[in-house]
């Protein structure tokens, strides 16, 4: 059987995201992971995987790399 990378990569809904994010999956991380996707300045990269909210964990470590940067 092959190995699927974006499978390894992928994570589906906001509770997921926020555990990567955050390490929790508590409903105010998940509030906050929504914020970052409509309301932020600096836009947490995502996308929508059918109803739900989706992002690759590579996309957001590139995310946070460039707000370690900014000012």
């Amino acid at each position: 059987m092959m190995e699927n990378p974006l499978h390894d990569d992928l994570l589906i809904g906001a509770a997921a995201i926020a555990d990567f994010i955050y390490g929790s999956t508590e409903y105010k991380y998940q509030r906050r992971v929504y914020y970052l996707t409509t309301q932020s300045k600096r836009r947490l990269p995502w996308f929508r995987l059918g109803s739900q909210i989706a992002a690759r964990r590579s996309s957001i470590m590139t995310w946070i790399e460039a707000q370690e940067g900014w000012r």
